[in-house]
């Protein structure tokens, strides 16, 4: 049987009440840490025989057991106790009761609070990886589907309303840039997540000789932590990754209200394949885009867990406090939302079809080429202001008539402006208005076709082709 002692018995002299025991556990959900504790614990070992406060025969007894412990929580041998409340103490006293007294001096030198810092700092700095990996893998989707509709033109839209014609492949990119800034968070905030902070003990660091350098190294950390009070009691750089993932899942929300929209009746601008959809269990002609509408509700889990963690953080006085076992649910719900939202995304786009006649259709009714009227008559030196009067009341003429303003007469159009010759209907072409768009960073066809390349070039630099699943640590 499992020995479910306390650590601080010797100060009580009654048991912890089994409501209470009930109240403050957290291995039901910390369990998730183990992979990060027993490799947190084999550092700190190997770096206590280094300084000598252990023997290499403890040492040794202590690795061997830790790892017989890792490979029994794999296979599910492991059995998990309460009233041992955490991770931690599950896995010590295993190991306590596996080697004898070895495994009681495994805890020299440190306390749990700068052991479960270290615990979740492993475990974000992995779960960073996997979600570079996983928007990357999306921003490939994305960057396949934008060379393939590199000309499809569409209904550019402000407020919802027809603005201009852009391309498609074009709309997809800025898809892709957000997602390209998203990484770059992620990125940047890993170097604040990649510090130390084993070695704290408790808050005012230990007084055995310990070689911090030297487990910071063992656990691939950058640098070690630089105090001992703030590094076990602020959780700023998970709640900078839970910032990272609620800006992500807002742009993956936006994603998802374009696609709702787009696959409506109303729209119809793109077919989402059928495995990524489902049915109605009442009208049978319905065809519901439910990944997208569960990822833009998801998106507020995100933010409330944002939140949460927000206002766990704000109350606390230096240096650690109890309240910090609710960072872990939010945490651990972030990572598991954003990571299956982006792998949802980037295995449905390629499922998508597009629906080219209906974009070209809506951009051709929604006078999207009058600005291009407009840039016509101020390159022959009408004022941009005069201009945009002019082209107002030919759209005007064109509403009342149920015309496109290209299907004008040229006569009709020159009632409007004396500036306007045959050339007009050049610049009112769909074609023509997105091509003309030929700067850097515009919607013609060549560009979108030049940024498709150049983000192919930057993803194959960051992350080379691969699996579209990261693979990672178990949960």
């Amino acid at each position: 049987m499992k020995n479910s002692a306390k650590l601080w018995d010797g100060r009580f002299t009654e048991a912890t009440d089994a409501l209470v025991e009930a109240f403050t556990e957290s291995v039901s959900f910390d369990r998730r840490l183990y992979r990060h504790d027993i490799a947190g614990s084999i550092a700190h070992a190997t770096m206590l025989a280094s300084v000598g406060v252990l023997t290499t025969g403890e040492r040794d007894a202590i690795v061997r057991g830790l790892e017989a412990i890792r490979t029994d929580i794999d296979a599910g041998r492991f059995e998990w106790s309460t009233s041992l409340e955490d991770v931690h103490m599950n896995i010590e006293s295993v190991l306590t009761q596996r080697i004898g007294e070895a495994g009681k001096k495994l805890h020299t030198g440190r306390s749990r609070n700068d052991q479960v810092a270290t615990d979740v700092r492993l475990l974000v700095r992995a779960e960073i990886d996997e979600v570079v990996a996983a928007v990357r893998a999306l921003q490939r989707s994305i960057v396949d589907l934008a060379d393939r509709e590199h000309d499809t033109i569409m209904p550019g839209f402000t407020h919802l309303q027809t603005a201009q014609p852009v391309t498609f492949g074009h709309h997809l990119l800025a898809w892709y840039e957000m997602l390209e800034r998203d990484a770059e968070r992620f990125v940047d905030a890993r170097k604040r997540v990649n510090r130390m902070p084993l070695g704290s003990a408790a808050l005012a660091g230990t007084s055995f000789p310990i070689d911090r350098d030297m487990t910071a190294r063992l656990l691939g950390f950058d640098t070690v932590s630089a105090n001992s009070i703030d590094s076990v009691s602020d959780r700023d750089f998970l709640i900078e990754f839970a910032a990272a993932a609620s800006l992500a899942m807002v742009h993956l929300s936006r994603m998802s209200e374009e696609l709702v929209l787009w696959s409506s009746a109303q729209f119809e601008f793109v077919d989402i394949g059928d495995a990524f959809c489902t049915g109605s269990s009442i009208m049978p002609q319905k065809k519901n885009p439910d990944i997208a509408e569960l990822v833009r509700g998801k998106s507020a889990r995100v933010i409330g867990n944002l939140s949460a963690l927000l206002v766990l953080m704000k109350g606390q006085p230096l240096a650690y406090n109890r309240d910090n076992q609710e960072d872990k649910e939010p945490l651990f719900d972030i990572v598991d939302t954003l990571k299956s939202s982006l792998l949802v995304y980037a295995r449905m786009l390629p499922a998508t079809r597009v629906r080219r006649d209906r974009m070209r259709e809506a951009a051709r009714r929604g006078y999207a080429t009058a600005t291009d009227l407009a840039d016509y008559l101020v390159r022959r030196a009408v004022p941009f202001r005069d201009a945009h009067a002019v082209v107002g009341r030919a759209v005007r003429h064109a509403i009342e008539s149920e015309r496109d303003l290209s299907e004008l007469s040229l006569d009709e159009l020159r009632t409007f402006s004396a500036a306007i010759d045959e050339d007009v209907f050049e610049v009112l072409t769909l074609e023509g208005s997105v091509a003309s768009r030929a700067h850097r960073g515009g919607t013609a066809p060549e560009r979108v076709r030049e940024a498709v390349r150049a983000a192919r070039e930057h993803l194959d630099q960051v992350a080379p082709p691969g699996p579209d699943q990261p693979t990672g640590g178990a949960h």
